[in-house]
């Protein structure tokens, strides 16, 4: 009878490592940088979640101050000198029989009363200032993230995913798959993009759905390329070989054992792709392309912008300008932090 060996009370067991996964997010955790990027890219993400169900800037379109309002710390509008409409005489004295008109001048001045009145309720001053219109530009902003964000995140996850799959199918299988999905990237790769975003637009029209469709679909490309490369050059390595050998199916050498090799490349286009759609938008909204004419989004402040810039009135471009800075810097530095966790070629300074 063989006695079973048990290791004393106190002492650990044999290590069992955590896997890719769980030794990426340990690095990951480690990074300051890349941990503060995660919490503002996530405090807008619920930013989004919040004013998609109506928390927040749900009357972004509503005329809360005067028009082109500056922000509280320019102080309040300058102050217009109002006339009242008036008679040409005193009240004791009757024009009628010479003024056809004097028996309106009354109303007139009740009518003037009343927008006065009304007009009053109207901030002067906003945070952040209004646009030509009234509306308040900190609620734009807001609402706008809304838009720009779900258009750039979806468009550029939409993208990876298809460059990805289409990459691996390339790259691993080889043959005829691997020629077919070459002659269609030389296809859509032989197109300006211009022209290809032009023909995409003409097919599925405006609004956040279609625009996501767009730049997915003219944006696969760049991922295509490189996923091919490096499924080409992973699925002949030792590893990979020796996952084969054992039995390991096709789906877990591509998914399990090579995808989460390369996974830092995916992260780096996925990042590129965020920013670069992001600004497609803009470039979409302000060709009259992007989202529809009752949606606001940062592409639709910058267009706007341009006229108020004219005139000095600077607030709606700086807000928008500025939300997204902040937004893609974190979401570029954050990206970055999930690259080098990922690397393979950190691994071994552990």
């Amino acid at each position: 009878m063989t006695a079973v060996m048990t290791p004393p009370l106190g002492t650990a067991g044999p290590h069992r490592s955590g896997g890719v996964w769980s030794a990426a997010a340990t690095r990951f955790r480690s990074d300051r940088v890349g941990m503060a990027s995660l919490v503002i890219v996530v405090a807008f993400l619920l930013l989004v979640l919040a004013a998609g169900a109506g928390l927040v800037a749900r009357d972004w379109q509503v005329e809360r101050g005067v028009p082109d309002a500056p922000p509280t710390f320019m102080g309040p509008a300058a102050k217009t000198a109002s006339t009242a409409i008036a008679g040409p005489s005193g009240p004791n004295v009757d024009i009628s029989s010479i003024d056809p008109l004097a028996p309106r001048y009354q109303a007139w001045a009740e009518a003037a009363r009343k927008y006065r009145t009304t007009a009053t309720v109207k901030a002067l001053t906003l945070p952040f200032g209004a646009d030509r219109l009234g509306r308040d530009v900190l609620a734009k902003a807001t609402k706008g993230a809304e838009v720009s964000i779900l258009v750039g995140v979806s468009a550029a996850l939409l993208a990876t995913l298809i460059g990805t799959v289409l990459g691996a199918v390339a790259g691993f299988f080889g043959g005829r798959a691997g020629d077919l999905l070459e002659w269609v990237y030389n296809v859509f790769t032989a197109v300006p993009g211009i022209l290809l975003i032009f023909a995409f637009a003409a097919v599925f029209g405006r609004g956040i759905g279609s625009v996501v469709l767009i730049l997915g679909l003219s944006g696969w490309t760049g991922i295509y390329r490189l996923m091919r490369a490096e499924f080409i050059k992973h699925a002949v390595r030792d590893y990979v070989r020796s996952a084969e050998a054992i039995g390991a199916s096709t789906g877990s050498r591509i998914f399990r054992h090579i995808l989460p090799n390369v996974s830092h490349v995916v992260l780096v286009q996925l990042s590129i792709y965020v920013v670069g759609f992001i600004k497609a938008e803009v470039i979409l909204s302000y060709l009259g392309l992007g989202v529809g004419v009752d949606q606001v989004s940062w592409g639709t402040m910058l267009a706007e912008a341009q006229s108020e810039l004219i005139v000095g009135h600077w607030w709606q471009l700086a807000a928008a300008t500025l939300s997204m800075a902040v937004f893609v810097t974190a979401f570029s530095l954050m990206t970055d932090a999930l690259r080098d966790a990922l690397d393979p070629k950190l691994r071994g300074l552990e």
